[in-house]
């Protein structure tokens, strides 16, 4: 008896479905080769790795988490409900400037303040000169090359993750919540505590595992500062000792770790889900005046300034210094050209695919196309370094049976067709931000009526005349948001673009880690700047979107209860 036959979920499987499963299948390969590629290694590897690699590596990762996290939680969740309910000056541009940080790399951000922070850099010679010490030895800050200093940096560019979040949740909360607390006698701080902040705690968790998840991914400013995570381990076994199954058993560690994060995350949320009945009235900003006002003011100054002020200040800085000592690098053109052709594939591929996954649920309501658009969005989830082990095994062996059939057949040899190529990293790059179109397409067609593909198909139109003529056109919003995304992302991503590039190729990413890595920080200021200035883009969009989803949110009766 076929498949078919035995299983009703694959039963009359439309075209669409198949498809998108096809692409599940294309997001799983990595992780599937992976565990292949592990069990390559000999079992003495484990041994090795549990005593000199892994102990190291997991504590190391284990307190960059645990201070991230709480770093993190510590400015964001105040910050999102200081500007959700009080008014104080300069609240209005706070709201938004939170976000910037976003624009920003945490590579960028650790290149920038190694620089800043140096013991010849600007903040200590100023000390120097403040204090009339003349020795760079009489005066030493703190050390920022250590695990203290790597929270700070990356707590700086992802508390947006739990702010933007978090900010929402406590702009959508019930004023009669808060008030039935007050007049049963608590005060305005343990109204927040127990109150509104258990309303906002899945919104909360949503973000930090965000947070906890790009942290676990992160190389560069890890590299940098020089903390030895499990995705630096990963990359100098891969790279420095060219032990691949070592690479690759070291990934499943890190993969048991996201797995883990998931898990809790979804364990959290489920147990806190709230819904809303009837209407209500929302909160009225409470005004904090005098001392509160400023304090309001320079709580929410602290990130912004940490996380976006002083890169971009000494960026711009070092940037116009270099050209004019030296004018304007030549390979800067070339290397922003490969930075933006990558990009640009891995948004068409990204999109193509993503609308693949969607189009099959909205033209086939059937479980599997639901099953099989989540399992298309786990790529998010996985960090750069463990897609590049998986993906680079199967692109090699594609490679390998090309070139031996068509050296039989032809005479012709095609050589590394594909992991030789910039097609590996744009297939790794692909997986990686597939969950961005496919959770913007997916909320584009839901505010289109189903009745509009009825209509179609009633005047003659068959689907893919539907898609094209009727639902493509009134997707454009959605699909330019998700393209935006996409192609910035792409360009930022070092983990991934350091382990796929081809020989010889250099995006600014990997312009910016070679400077850092040889330490003339002021010759990779200006790609850094670049980088900078267009992740810019989709933060202010993000901003506007937000904004726009929270008034509209607002405007909508409802009433809170929890379940």
């Amino acid at each position: 008896m076929s498949l078919r036959a035995r299983l009703p979920a694959f039963r009359r499987v439309s075209p669409w479905v198949a498809a998108s499963g096809l692409v599940a299948l294309f997001v799983l390969l990595p992780l599937l080769a992976l565990l292949r590629i592990a069990a390559e290694g000999s079992g003495d590897m484990w041994p090795h790795l549990i005593a000199t690699v892994l102990p190291s590596a997991l504590m190391q990762t284990g307190t960059l988490l645990l201070g991230v996290g709480l770093l993190t939680l510590a400015f964001a969740v105040p910050c999102a409900f200081l500007v959700a309910t009080c008014s104080f000056p300069g609240r209005g541009v706070l709201e938004w400037a939170l976000l910037l940080p976003l624009a920003v790399p945490g590579y960028i951000v650790a290149f920038s303040y190694l620089d800043v922070l140096h013991p010849l850099g600007p903040v200590q010679e100023a000390l120097r000169a403040l204090l009339g010490i003349a020795s760079p030895r009489d005066l030493r800050l703190p050390d920022i090359r250590s695990t203290g200093g790597c929270i700070i940096v990356l707590s700086a560019v992802l508390y947006p993750y739990i702010y933007l979040s978090a900010r929402a949740s406590f702009a959508l909360q019930s004023a009669a919540a808060l008030e039935v607390a007050r007049t049963l006698g608590a005060s305005r701080a343990r109204a927040f505590v127990r109150v509104a902040l258990p309303l906002a705690r899945p919104a909360i968790v949503a973000g930090l595992t965000l947070v906890l998840l790009e942290t676990l991914g992160d190389i560069g400013a890890s590299e940098f500062l020089g903390v030895r995570t499990l995705t630096v381990s990963i990359y100098a076994t891969w790279v420095n000792r060219s032990n691949l199954p070592g690479a690759a058993q070291i990934a499943l560690v890190m993969l048991t770790l996201v797995l883990v994060l998931i898990l809790v995350e979804r364990a959290a949320r489920r147990s806190r889900r709230f819904t809303a009945t009837g209407s209500v009235r929302p909160q009225s900003p409470t005004a904090l005046k005098g001392i509160a006002g400023l304090a309001a003011t320079l709580f929410c100054l602290v990130p912004v300034t940490a996380g976006f002020i002083v890169p971009f200040v000494h960026l711009s800085v070092s940037a116009v210094r270099r050209l004019g000592e030296t004018g304007l690098p030549v390979r800067i053109f070339g290397e922003a050209a490969t930075t933006a052709t990558i990009a640009l594939c891995t948004t068409v591929l990204a999109l193509g695919l993503g609308l693949v996954v969607t189009l099959a649920q909205r033209l086939d309501r059937r479980p599997l196309a639901f099953a099989f658009a989540r399992l298309s969005s786990l790529g998010y989830a996985v960090p750069g370094t463990v897609l590049a082990v998986g993906l680079l095994s199967p692109l090699a062996g594609f490679d390998n049976m090309l070139d031996a059939t068509l050296r039989q057949t032809f005479g012709l040899s095609s050589g590394l067709l594909l992991s030789g190529s910039g097609a590996a990293l744009v297939a790794a790059l692909a997986i990686r931000f597939l969950a961005i179109p496919v959770g913007g397409i997916e909320a584009g067609f839901a505010k289109l009526s189903p009745h509009l593909d009825m209509a179609a198909r009633s005047l003659g139109c068959d689907r893919p005349s539907t898609v094209r003529r009727v639902l493509l056109p009134l997707l454009r919003p959605s699909l330019a948001t998700a393209a935006l995304l996409v192609f910035v992302d792409a360009m930022k991503e070092l983990p991934a673009t350091l382990l796929l590039r081809p020989l010889g190729l250099e995006t600014l990413a990997t312009h910016v880690y070679g400077e850092a890595a040889r330490g003339t920080y002021e010759d990779g200021a200006l790609a850094a700047l670049v980088i900078l200035l267009v992740g810019l883009g989709p933060v202010i969009l993000l901003a506007r979107m937000s904004a726009s989803a929270i008034r509209a949110s607002s405007d909508t009766p409802r009433s809170t209860r929890g379940r």
